[in-house]
């Protein structure tokens, strides 16, 4: 079954499998099967609005009996409805509903590491409902931390990457009041350094790259006596993110990523060993930067990220007119 399904080649196929001979355990199979396939990497809403249509018809035929494969069915169908764009709360909301009715299933009849990808995706609802007031960031970080008992660096580096990168980002995102500013931006650089340690530049090129940059953002961001010294540590940080990175092969990434450097970039002297004497060369540098990544953002209809680069150039020509310099 190939992922370009229409809505008519999906009732055509749910038809197909409804009339073949197959029992109806190897029924629900073939469509969780299905809709697994058109979630790899969907190319438009379209796919994902169909993985659900076939695990909705699943869920049908399991009734009350199949647990296993309901549960499996629930999980697939949550990840779908996570995946799917939408401005309001509905579709994360049953989301979180079908992986925590799921879990107890999962956990008493399938393996470690089934248990721990659900859990991995729940952190991730309950993280996005967050903002919606309807989870807390410490439900979050608990999923993730339960799944990351079986996801280790050591056997599993991929998932431990993903799972370190959201428990950094959760970290981050926490409320000041359950902690110091300072401790939670020192948390996430730890989270982010201890995901650095199993996943290399040559094994997982994409999850390096992902925590590279953001290890560089948090450094950055991080209250500090060393702002210098972590400015420095972030650029570091992102040029190790764009030897994966490409304007070719990664053309959006690339330029967040140049946006990153070039705020860390504006914050640094020219000369560490005499701060003194200004920055006027690294404003420049970093407004190049600047203006090469709203180029990018522009070419492919970023058009919020063009007017934050804007006014980030903007800021930075005013703060170079005041040293008495132009462009």
């Amino acid at each position: 079954m190939t992922p370009n399904l229409t809505e008519a080649t999906v009732k055509a196929a749910i038809a197909a499998i409804d009339s073949e001979t197959s029992t109806t355990v190897e029924k629900i199979e073939m469509l969780i099967e299905m809709a697994m396939d058109l979630q790899k990497k969907p190319r438009e809403v379209e796919q994902l609005r169909s993985a659900v249509e076939l695990y909705l018809h699943a869920i049908e035929l399991c009734g009350e009996e199949r647990l296993v494969l309901r549960a499996r069915a629930f999980v697939g169908l949550a990840t779908a409805l996570r995946s799917i764009p939408d401005e309001g709360d509905d579709l994360l909301v049953e989301a979180k509903r079908l992986y925590e009715a799921a879990l107890p299933i999962l956990r008493e009849h399938t393996s470690p590491e089934e248990i721990a990808e659900a859990e991995m995706n729940l952190g991730l609802v309950l993280q996005s409902l967050v903002p919606f007031g309807k989870a807390r960031m410490a439900d979050s970080i608990q999923a993730y931390q339960r799944a990351l008992r079986v996801f280790t660096g050591a056997a599993f580096p991929q998932e431990y990457a993903i799972l370190q990168n959201n428990l950094a980002i959760a970290y981050l995102s926490m409320p000041v009041s359950t902690g110091g500013s300072d401790l939670r931006q020192a948390m996430a650089v730890q989270t982010f350094e201890q995901a650095l340690q199993w996943v290399t530049l040559t094994d997982y090129p994409v999850e390096y790259a992902m925590l590279q940059n953001n290890l560089g953002n948090a450094l950055q961001y991080m209250p500090s006596a060393h702002t210098v010294e972590n400015n420095y540590r972030a650029i570091a940080a992102y040029d190790e993110a764009l030897k994966v990175r490409t304007a070719r092969d990664m053309p959006l990434e690339y330029a967040n990523t140049l946006a990153n450097k070039a705020n860390a970039l504006s914050n640094l002297p020219d000369d560490a060993a005499h701060p003194e004497q200004g920055n006027t060369q690294n404003l420049y540098q970093a407004i190049a930067l600047y203006r090469e990544a709203e180029s990018i953002f522009l070419e492919h209809g970023q058009i919020e990220q063009v007017q934050t680069v804007i006014r980030a150039i903007e800021e930075l020509e005013a703060e170079l007119e005041g040293l008495g310099e132009t462009q």
